[in-house]
């Protein structure tokens, strides 16, 4: 059974596709830097906070809520501050889940290029506000705009379906992952570096002006939204045709659980609920990953840095490349099955790893099959629904991995502390072979 759409608008010549991937390539690299440019800050973040506000306020309560957890679970202070990341990255990813699909739904209607703008825009505001957060509260705020606006990598990933064929869908969406998994290498990395640069330490009478220790990181991702603006503005001609705008559906907040269940097409509510049970899976990893290596190997900052940089290069890799050839011959849904199952084996090799080149090699399967999932998924979802519909069915595609980044770290944290590192990676695996179960059932999209 099919599950394609009857028509599509013919795609535009291959110059202008060509171009036109390789600037929204550049749209969601430098996104992507500025959106990861503070995971490597948290831990300092809340200490900054901890001397500046106290235990009151929003910071307080937060904490409040932190610590009675902590403690309920029989631990101390350490974990408590490891729950507070997982609340502030939660917090964050909840915005995302409600936002997403209103952004696509709104690209449908006006279009990619005006939504792109206006999202870097508030983006960039968001990071503003971060620069001059010289309180608990004004931060909270930056990340508050910066998560409503956070709309840039499902309107993108729609133009990518809008100047591709049916046939190379899937292997377009490598270029998302690509961006995806490059720009997050490279921003946490560029967050380490700059938060060595404190703007107080010669002027501290810019305190009074909001100015803090981590100023420098937040006027870098400001700087990047900005060459982002210029860039879209100048070479991201609009994707989408007036034709097909017409036929989109008013825009409007929806509670996103709602707009999920209410897909009409079968085969899209399949592979959502893959990706998202997948989504799980490879979260509880991330959250663990770094406290695995550290408990186990003695792994130390530096070290666990290098270790997610060879996760991020093999993702890189596997997504931009291989995945691309892999596409051109072997249908969307068994490269989707493909990176379920390699996923799942990776999963095992690392949980249980009692040497680093094991857990170096269950990485490698691990990026290998988030490599083919990611694409595969996304070239699925693209393919089931309608050009009318692409922005609106990608951001309800998107919001579900954000609502999985909300839930999982700090259910993935308590596991860990609780039964130990493991658990988390041995229920990855299970959850990775459930989604697995699952996309057996995915029919075969028409080309």
């Amino acid at each position: 059974m099919s599950q394609a759409p009857v028509s599509q608008s013919a795609p535009p010549a291959a110059p202008k596709r060509a171009l036109s991937l390789g600037v929204i390539f550049l749209t969601l690299y430098i996104d992507l830097i500025g959106f990861s440019i503070i995971f490597p800050l948290g831990p300092d973040l809340l200490g900054h906070y901890l001397s500046t506000d106290g235990r009151t306020g929003a910071l307080g309560w937060l904490l409040a809520q932190t610590d009675a957890l902590a403690a309920s679970l029989g631990r101390d202070n350490a974990f408590a501050a490891v729950l507070f990341g997982g609340v502030l990255s939660s917090f964050f990813s909840i915005l995302q889940f409600i936002f997403a699909p209103f952004w696509g739904a709104i690209s449908d209607k006006r279009g990619r290029r005006p939504v792109l703008l206006l999202t870097v825009a508030g983006t960039a505001l968001g990071y503003l506000l971060w620069f001059i957060s010289g309180s608990f509260w004004v931060f909270l705020i930056s990340r508050i705009v910066s998560g409503a606006f956070s709309g840039n990598l499902s309107v993108a990933t729609a133009a990518v379906a809008d100047v591709t064929t049916r046939q190379e869908r899937a292997k377009a969406m490598g270029i998302v992952g690509a961006a995806f998994g490059l720009g997050l290498v490279t921003g946490p990395m560029l967050g380490a570096l700059t938060s060595q640069l404190n703007l107080l330490t010669a002027n501290p009478e810019l305190a009074r002006f909001g100015i803090n220790p981590f100023s420098v990181p937040a006027l870098f991702a400001f700087v990047l939204c900005l060459v982002n603006l210029v860039w879209i503005h100048r070479r991201f001609n609009e994707t989408l045709t007036p034709a097909v705008r017409a036929e989109a559906r008013d825009p409007r907040i929806r509670n996103p659980v709602t707009a999920i269940f209410g897909l009409a097409d079968p085969g899209i509510r399949r592979v959502n609920l893959v990706a998202f049970v997948y989504a799980l899976a490879f979260v509880a990893m991330e959250a663990s990953l770094t406290f695995l290596a550290a408990e186990r190997f003695g792994y130390t900052a530096r070290e666990n840095g290098y270790l997610l940089g060879f996760l991020g290069v093999c993702s890189i890799v596997t997504q931009g490349f291989i995945v691309r050839k892999l596409l051109a011959r072997v249908e969307e849904t068994r490269v989707l099955s493909a990176g379920l199952v390699c996923s799942a084996v990776g999963l095992l090799a690392v949980g249980f790893a009692m040497q680093p080149w094991l857990l170096y090699s269950g990485l490698a399967l691990l990026a290998a099959g988030s490599g083919l999932v990611n694409p595969a998924s996304t070239g699925l979802i693209s393919l089931y629904c309608g050009p009318h519909e692409q922005g609106r069915v990608l951001g309800i595609f998107r919001s579900l991995g954000s609502l999985a980044r909300a839930i999982t770290p700090v259910v993935a944290g308590a596991a860990f502390w609780l039964y130990g590192s493991r658990s988390v990676f041995l229920a990855a695996a299970v959850f990775a072979i459930g989604a697995f179960s699952l996309s057996l059932a995915l029919p075969k999209p028409a080309k």
